[in-house]
């Protein structure tokens, strides 16, 4: 009997004790729900920017080539040695410079020979003439003395002509490429010998979709824009619009030509081309990294400030709000719908935050957003 009150009291003596721990347990873990529910976490510090109102300039991209207004391989027309190489490779030549000389000295030899001929001959023509004045000789002698006279001078323009072919020059102003020929070299006709090309000002062709024909005209702006020139933009002028639509791809072929003092530019060149159309859009812009770019739906934080709770003062806050976007150009991306002009939004690190979340704004690290930005400044 004795046993079984000790084993109850020993029971009763553990259920105590057990129930003070949970208690004292209970309370710690009310009073620490209680305080995470009071905690306020600290505000997180963000760059912001304006909803500002720009207006871009309408324009038209396509991928274009370049090519030289004028450009030619220079050959040689007829066969002969070559006994003179008169430039240097890469150099500039104006129209009219001789480039190269094939041996013409046995065409040289004959026209000393035919123009002793044609001076006979016209000696022979002049007393025909005088003896036909005084009728002392026939027609027949005159017309025969002037028909020789005549091939004489047909005979040396001959011989003129084959010189001139074998002395090559430059037939237009340009800059010329790599050598082809060499010294002594034996040349066929047809044979090239270097390549010629005029650089300033060059084309650039392109191509538009048909949809577009009626948008552009003679005379617009273009922008050229190519890797041999990183950052940098060329403008020029459309100087001609083909007249009919390639049938296969429906798009309508244009020239533009723009000016190359410094011959940066080069035939063969890709060049990616913005038409410059007159009319402009007006836009709300943001910077592209206020963007919170998400399958559904893109985002961006808007700030607002809000009442604090039992104080005078406000709080500043974000909200998530869902846009569609336009057009981007540069650090700058176009707003159609979500925003309105003088929202302030959050510009950086939008990863980060969340709806409702208090920010404060601090902008001494903000980037600067340009329309035409530098890669080398990012």
């Amino acid at each position: 009997m004795r046993m079984w009150k000790k084993v109850l009291l020993a029971f009763c003596g553990v259920l105590l004790v057990t129930g003070l721990l949970g208690g004292i347990k209970f309370l710690q873990i009310d009073r620490m729900i209680a305080q995470g529910k009071a905690f306020v976490p600290p505000p997180a510090t963000v760059t912001a920017t304006a909803v500002t109102a720009a207006t871009w300039e309408q324009r038209l991209t396509a991928v274009g080539s370049l090519d030289a207004v004028q450009g030619v391989t220079v050959t040689a027309e007829l066969s002969g040695k070559v006994a003179h190489i008169a430039f240097e490779p890469g150099s500039y030549v104006k129209a009219g410079d001789l480039l190269l000389q094939q041996d013409v000295s046995s065409e040289s030899a004959q026209l000393r020979s035919d123009e002793a001929t044609l001076a006979l001959k016209k000696a022979n023509y002049e007393r025909s003439k005088e003896l036909l004045a005084q009728k002392v000789a026939t027609r027949a002698t005159y017309d025969q003395a002037l028909a020789e006279y005549r091939q004489a001078q047909a005979g040396i323009d001959s011989i003129r002509s084959v010189i001139a072919k074998k002395t090559i020059r430059a037939p237009f102003a340009g800059r010329l490429g790599i050598r082809l020929v060499n010294l002594g070299q034996n040349l066929e006709g047809g044979q090239p010998i270097v390549s010629l090309q005029s650089l300033d000002p060059i084309f650039v062709n392109f191509s538009l979709p048909q949809e577009d024909v009626a948008r552009i005209q003679p005379g617009l702006t273009v922008r050229v824009a190519t890797d041999a020139l990183p950052g940098e933009e060329i403008e020029g002028r459309i100087t001609a619009i083909n007249p009919q639509v390639d049938e296969a791809t429906r798009n309508i072929r244009i020239q533009a030509t723009v000016e190359n003092l410094q011959e940066r530019l080069r035939p063969g060149m890709y060049a990616t081309v913005s038409v410059i159309l007159p009319d402009k859009n007006a836009v709300l812009v943001i910077p592209t990294t206020a963007v919170l770019y998400a399958p559904y739906s893109d985002s961006v934080f808007v700030l607002e400030e809000t009442p604090s709770e039992g104080q005078d003062s406000s709080d500043l806050k974000i909200r998530q709000q869902f846009v569609r976007l336009g057009e981007q150009r540069g650090d700058f991306v176009a707003v159609v719908s979500g925003l309105k002009q003088g929202d302030t939004v959050v510009s950086t690190g939008v990863f980060k935050y969340r709806n409702g979340q208090n920010v404060v704004v601090d902008n001494t690290l903000e980037p600067a957003f340009r329309l035409s930005p530098n890669p080398q400044d990012r």
